[in-house]
């Protein structure tokens, strides 16, 4: 019997593989457990409309991801802080910080965690921050920590 996999079944094959299985382990196994379904011709049209739909979403995402990339390029954060007599900050300037600045000032979002940060900004200056935008796309974000007044 010919099914189309709804999960990822180990030894069997991936989600939306069609893969030829017993009828007994279909019937018994795979489709009571919602694991797959029995191969028609309308459930490969609608596996194929929901792949079609799953490049187009994938496409946007990454046409989205390199425009943020390219204002990056011309966006210049600053993120005012306190600092003591020595001129080093107290705490330091955070990947929360600068996603905040970045929507506060620009007006689009990039998540804290796609922000990366060799090392805690700890002291006042330019510095020039990477973050992953998704499907191996990078930016890079220049912050300017200036003292608050």
């Amino acid at each position: 019997m010919k099914v189309i996999l709804l999960q990822d079944v180990k030894g069997q094959g991936k989600k939306g593989q069609v893969i030829e299985v017993s009828d007994g382990y279909a019937r018994n196994f795979l489709i009571p457990k919602n694991l797959a379904v029995q191969e028609t011709a309308d459930k490969i049209n609608v596996l194929k409309q929901q792949e079609k739909a799953r490049l187009a979403k994938l496409e946007k995402e990454k046409k989205e991801a390199a425009e943020i990339a390219e204002k990056l390029k011309s966006c210049v954060v600053k993120i005012p802080a306190k600092a003591g007599n020595a001129g080093k900050l107290f705490g330091s300037v955070t990947s929360k910080e600068i996603s905040e600045a970045v929507a506060e000032q620009y007006g689009f979002m990039i998540e804290k965690n796609k922000i990366i940060q060799p090392e805690p900004i700890k002291a006042f200056g330019s510095y020039e921050v990477k973050c992953k935008l998704g499907h191996e796309i990078t930016g890079t974000i220049n912050v300017i920590v200036t003292e608050a007044k």
